[in-house]
């Protein structure tokens, strides 16, 4: 089930919108009524209406959240993305879409996918992100690393100091994020992000875990 936090000032819209992710099947673990307020953690993706962003700093709250998360932009007109996009939002859709299309978008930016709404046929028409190593935060990067040294999830848990769950939190997110499928796909993502030459070795006595190259 998709996890997402919401972003809406508009009590009126925001009633809607919970009701047609309901719905759908897309759990809501949070609601907030500013970006500046803390996000929840949970979430596979928040979604923010472009009327709850503070102009005009609108861009760097768009690109402090989408270091945590996978960012949907729910905008007032059409082909009004490419500043959130630049920013670091994973999509952009207009309000006025079909529901179909909303549920799709979401869908797709929690599958590692960027959604333009400007896009012919959006956004059935999404791309791949790409790289989408940078869409990490510091956080998931140092997950990564420690993955792709063969450590397991308890070992990384015990490395960074947080709990095994948060650990498959974070695995979670990665993977939505860089539409990977299993390890040897997190570790040809980090060796692509350059990541693995800066991995710290893995603990005493445990040699690394053999990955299989992806094809």
């Amino acid at each position: 089930m998709i996890r997402t936090d919401l972003v809406v000032s508009s009590p009126i819209f925001l009633v809607g919108l919970v009701q047609t992710l309901t719905n759908a099947g897309i759990k809501i673990v949070a609601v907030r009524t500013s970006p500046d307020e803390d996000p929840n953690w949970l979430a596979d993706a928040v979604l923010i209406d472009v009327d709850a962003l503070s102009p005009p700093n609108e861009l760097e709250q768009i690109a402090t959240a989408a270091k945590s998360t996978a960012v949907l932009v729910l905008a007032n007109y059409e082909d009004d993305d490419a500043s959130y996009l630049e920013a670091g939002a994973s999509g952009v859709i207009c309000k006025r879409e079909s529901i179909e299309r909303l549920v799709d978008a979401i869908r797709a930016v929690t599958s590692g996918y960027c959604v333009s709404s400007g896009a012919p046929d959006a956004p059935s028409a999404a791309r791949r992100a790409d790289p989408p190593v940078h869409h990490l935060s510091e956080r998931e990067e140092q997950v990564l690393r420690q993955i792709s040294c063969g450590l397991t999830h308890s070992q990384i848990a015990t490395r960074l100091g947080i709990s095994p769950h948060t650990v498959d939190t974070y695995v979670k997110r990665i993977r939505a994020k860089i539409g990977a499928g299993n390890k040897a796909e997190l570790t040809r993502a980090a060796l692509l992000g350059g990541m693995i030459r800066d991995a710290p070795p893995p603990p005493e006595g445990r040699p690394p875990t053999p990955v299989e190259p992806a094809a």
